[in-house]
């Protein structure tokens, strides 16, 4: 019987011995600098991600707009006889602060019947958005920083892409507070219907960079709530709740939701991904990364 306890015994101190040392290999191979980027979108379907549409209820896909196909993010307009103002934007399902994110993007075809002139080719990735559910029934755009994606017409003169636009915000640049509702970045001009890689850099309410294949074409800083005429301006997004909103003006933006916008153009979205830079900063903790920005120490996990 002694013998037999010994032998249990010995072979449990063995596999506990294992698991230790496992777990010591284990923490001695991680890498602290390596980056964890997480797919905001999986090929198949719009699992984690919200629809809203002007005048539609929240997760209606209005005439069938918002489509995976091939692993690709579609906006298509092939069920519409007009555009009849039917903005639309898909939203992220969780907050972010500070990150990176990254995309591919291409224009597609012939614009909708109805849009307006100015969105020929245009559409945009909304940063710090308000949620979905948060948008009035009637609501055209939401409350957000947009990077706005802008394809040439080829016709010979410059347009810009991944420009900065503000509906219901304000930013500051040089530093100086800026109420443009739109500012252009100094990127190349897109013409045809090209794939183009756009990455942004968003940290909190500090900074915002975006960068175009490689290329970094706009900085600014400080994004806030306000414009040059609150008011107005939510009246003619279809904001309800407008005394909330001007209640909140000033207040800086320092994080809030990612949305994907749909006004009349066909764009197509794949490889979206995003790099967390809030985290952990303490190197002693199992999930400390070394290009983390932002501290949130109640992720800190440790053996």
């Amino acid at each position: 019987m002694k013998n037999q306890l010994f032998l249990l015994f010995f072979t449990l101190s063995l596999f506990s011995c294992k698991n230790k040392k496992e777990a010591v290999l284990e923490k001695s191979t991680y890498d602290s600098a390596k980056e964890e980027w997480i797919s905001l979108f999986n090929g198949k379907d719009l699992t984690d991600w919200d629809i809203k549409f002007s005048n539609q209820k929240l997760n209606v896909n209005y005439k069938n707009t918002i489509r995976i196909e091939d692993g690709i993010f579609r906006v298509v307009y092939d069920e519409y006889e007009e555009f009849n103002d039917a903005y639309g934007h898909v939203y992220y399902k969780e907050p972010f602060s500070y990150y990176k994110i990254r995309f591919d993007y291409r224009f597609t075809g012939e614009q909708t019947k109805g849009g307006a002139d100015w969105n020929v080719r245009n559409s945009g990735v909304m940063f710090h958005s308000q949620s979905a559910a948060s948008n009035s029934f009637g609501q055209d755009f939401p409350v957000s920083i947009e990077l706005q994606l802008l394809g040439g017409l080829s016709n010979g003169e410059e347009r810009h892409t991944a420009n900065l636009c503000t509906p219901g915000t304000a930013f500051e640049i040089n530093g100086k507070l800026n109420y443009d509702h739109c500012y252009d970045s100094n990127s190349k001009t897109y013409n045809g219907d090209q794939w183009v890689s756009v990455e942004a850099i968003v940290l909190g309410n500090e900074s915002i960079t975006h960068i175009v294949e490689k290329d970094t074409v706009l900085v600014f800083q400080k994004p806030q709530i306000g414009s040059g005429n609150m008011m107005e301006d939510l009246e003619n997004f279809g904001v309800e709740n407008k005394e909330e909103w001007l209640a909140k003006e000033g207040a800086m933006l320092h994080e809030g939701y990612i949305a994907l916008q749909a006004e009349s153009h066909p764009i197509d979205f794949k490889n979206l991904e995003l790099l967390n830079l809030c985290g952990c900063k303490d190197p002693k903790a199992n999930n400390y990364k070394a290009y983390y920005v932002k501290a949130d120490q109640s992720t800190c996990t440790y053996d």
